[in-house]
């Protein structure tokens, strides 16, 4: 599969929750490739800023070759991104990485924060039974966009919807039973599913987020301590960027 550096150009834009954008842009020779769980580099407008942002793909529309990204205003470079609009130019790289394994099983997608957008297009792709559970501090987003395609479940960690307190609460909560994880979202909640899959005998991959430098493996800033030795580096490390971000959750220790 070959990554594309190209020049998108924005559809649309808007504010979905607070510091929360949604984007859709064209760009034909990603969307063509990409597949659920893998991710673009999106660089900035500003020369000082050299590296780019590795951005989650939320959607992908391979008829009209377009992308949408849903992610949150944390920096200078994700705010530069949120100030744009429709027929603005957007410097992006991808599809990188390697997505999720879509498998026959019955399945519980799970999405925490900013994890919760690449679900979306797992959820769309999978043909076979399923439900999404997705964690929040408090305000939801991309709620309606799910409950269309799967039985959706809340945890807020406020309780103002659905379960209070984790993704875990909400699946003993409401009963979910499934063969296999999928999930995406901030370490903790990575380790207490691996954790949770393992005691339940249950197959789990794991999407991880981290922070990241070139987005294609060559620099080895976004390691993680795999089982296996790396052939590159000859140790007990995996490329988030490169060999992930989706991973086994056997595989790496969290």
């Amino acid at each position: 599969m070959s990554k594309v550096k190209m020049d998108a150009v924005i559809i649309s834009q808007e504010k979905i929750a607070q510091d929360i954008y949604s984007m859709w842009f064209k760009a034909e020779a990603i969307a063509s490739e990409a597949k659920p769980g893998q991710f673009v580099a999106v660089y900035s407008d500003n020369g000082a800023n050299l590296l780019p942002r590795p951005i989650s793909i939320c959607e992908i529309d391979k008829v009209n070759g377009s992308l949408r990204i849903v992610y949150r205003v944390v920096g200078k470079g994700t705010d530069e991104f949120s100030k744009k609009t429709a027929g603005d130019k957007l410097s992006v790289m991808g599809p990188l990485g390697n997505g999720f394994t879509l498998k026959d099983k019955k399945a519980i997608l799970i999405g925490g924060g900013i994890g919760v957008p690449p679900m979306l297009e797992l959820a769309k792709s999978l043909e076979c039974e399923k439900v999404v559970v997705a964690g929040y501090r408090s305000e939801l987003f991309l709620d309606e966009d799910f409950k269309k395609v799967a039985p959706f479940y809340v945890a807020t960690e406020d309780g103002s919807t659905g379960t209070k307190g984790t993704v875990i609460d909400a699946i003993k909560a409401n009963d979910l039973k499934a063969d296999i994880i999928y999930a995406c979202g901030p370490t903790p909640m990575l380790r207490a599913l691996k954790e949770y899959a393992i005691a339940n005998d249950m197959e789990a991959q794991i999407s991880m987020e981290e922070k990241m430098a070139c987005g294609i493996g060559a620099c080895l800033a976004c390691v993680c301590k795999s089982k296996d030795k790396d052939e590159h580096t000859n140790v007990n490390n995996k490329r988030i960027c490169k060999d992930g971000p989706v991973f086994d959750a056997r595989e790496v220790e969290l």
